[in-house]
């Protein structure tokens, strides 16, 4: 089938950790938003206490989960007091906690217009940007924010955007930027693993094993070394010792999306697809946002359609959320109609889906010949009132990074994007976190909202 040949051609990347992360969390208030102390104590006002307790239960209502009413509550802090940075960055961050990258893009853009050199939000907007492959964007982004009076030599920052060096192609200055953060910083394990990442990408990977030992030692518990570790022994075709690592890296941090994510790519390889469902529905449940991790969810979810049609169903609600992240994305268009056109309750949108898929400009006569085939036979079983038969095989899925397949180059970001620095106060970022985790070794993401009051502004963490 036409599903066949597109899985066989999305060869599944695994995903490195990127050394550095975006915030994820929200920002807790810092000083530098408030304006110089009056020489003499000042009284709070009503307003302003009242402001202090509705952004304090926002924050509570976002550790609890409570993302509506969390958002409730930094909107009305900003409507009342718009020179709030941590409430408007918060509104970001639940944003992409909830999958809805456009708006928490909107979000850090207004942050940004009223603080130039935010850090978090220059960590969490420069993700964003890598997330959708504007590598270029992100790299300006952080260029610009170290032009920033006081930013100049801002880790985070020049992890990060080794991180987009990187990612962009450019190896000689993503190594240039790593070491410019060692010569100032030698303890800094992400820049360590910045370096260690741009190694790998050069094929360099026993000299990338080195350098992760060193970060290794700066820091034992960062998932990001050894889910990356994991990388460099899939390319070494040491597969028992990669496993090992990927499963280290969750077991320090059971929010490590790169970590699950490269485990469900290892289980996709060897056709464990009850286990790679396992493992890419716990990645798209920490990463909504992420296209790639619904499209390994929806191959895993595929692979089991041969025996309980309901998963093929899935498999097409899969490829329709990677649509809603990626419009046109056209292993999820023709995966989502032959998923769909395992049972009768989906025949209606493997129709239309088919038919998309029919038209692409990449689908082959062939593809094209066997798409027709199966709308006419989903005609005929209509036609007879019969149910559709359950596919004979399942369609292959792509396989691990490691052999021949490519790799899914995400950062770390949570580990990548930082990707970000996060802010202060706020945890940090998945650490380095993302199959492999490509990024800078920058500082944490944000997942939450804002700890203070809404007058001041987050301090990057």
């Amino acid at each position: 089938m036409a599903f066949r040949r597109t899985l066989a051609a999305a060869t599944l990347a695994l995903t490195t950790a990127c050394a550095t992360t975006s915030q994820v969390k929200p920002v807790p208030v810092a000083t530098t938003e408030a304006p110089a102390p009056a020489p003499a104590p000042v009284a709070e006002t009503k307003k302003e206490r009242d402001l202090r307790e509705t952004f304090a239960q926002a924050v509570a209502a976002f550790d609890a989960g409570d993302y509506a009413k969390a958002e409730e509550g930094f909107r009305e802090v900003v409507a009342k007091a718009p020179q709030s940075l941590n409430a408007q960055f918060n509104l970001g961050v639940i944003a992409e906690r909830q999958g809805r990258p456009a708006d928490a893009q909107a979000a850090y853009e207004k942050v940004r217009f009223l603080e130039p050199g935010h850090v978090p939000t220059l960590l969490n907007l420069g993700r964003l940007y890598r997330v959708q492959e504007k590598y270029e964007e992100a790299i300006a982004l952080y260029e610009a924010g170290l032009k920033v009076k006081g930013r100049e030599h801002e880790a985070s920052l020049l992890n990060n955007l080794t991180v987009a060096y990187r990612l962009a192609g450019k190896h000689e200055q993503a190594e240039a930027t790593a070491r410019r953060v060692l010569a100032r910083h030698p303890d800094d394990a992400e820049a360590y693993k910045n370096l260690a990442l741009v190694y790998y990408d050069q094929g360099k990977y026993r000299l990338a094993e080195l350098v992760l030992a060193n970060a290794r030692k700066l820091d034992e518990k960062d998932p990001g070394i050894y889910n990356n570790l994991g990388m460099i022994y899939l390319k070494l075709e040491d597969r028992p010792r990669a496993l090992a690592q990927f499963q280290k890296a969750v077991s320090l941090d059971e929010r490590f999306a790169p970590g699950y994510l490269n485990l469900g790519a290892m289980a996709l390889a060897w056709r464990d697809y009850a286990g790679a469902e396992r493992s890419f529905s716990k990645a798209v449940e920490l990463e909504p946002g992420s296209s790639e991790a619904w499209l390994y969810y929806a191959y895993a979810l595929d692979g089991q359609k041969g025996r309980d049609a309901k998963k093929g169903l899935a498999a097409g609600e899969a490829f329709e959320k990677v649509l809603s992240l990626r419009a046109e994305q056209p292993e999820a268009l023709c995966g989502a109609g032959w998923a769909y056109a395992v049972e009768r309750a989906g025949w209606d949108k493997a129709e239309g889906f088919l038919q998309r898929c029919k038209d692409l400009g990449s689908t082959s006569a062939q593809d094209k010949q066997l798409i027709d085939s199966k709308l006419q036979g989903i005609a005929a079983m209509r036609k007879s009132g019969q149910p559709e038969a359950a596919p004979e095989e399942k369609a292959p899925h792509p396989a691990a990074v490691g052999g021949s397949g490519s790799m899914l180059d995400k950062v770390s970001d949570e580990a990548a994007p930082q990707e970000g620095a996060p802010a202060e106060g706020a945890a940090p970022a998945e650490g380095g976190v993302a199959a492999p985790v490509d990024g800078a070794a920058a500082s944490p993401e944000q997942s939450g909202p804002a700890a203070e009051p809404p007058a001041e502004t987050p301090k990057a963490e």
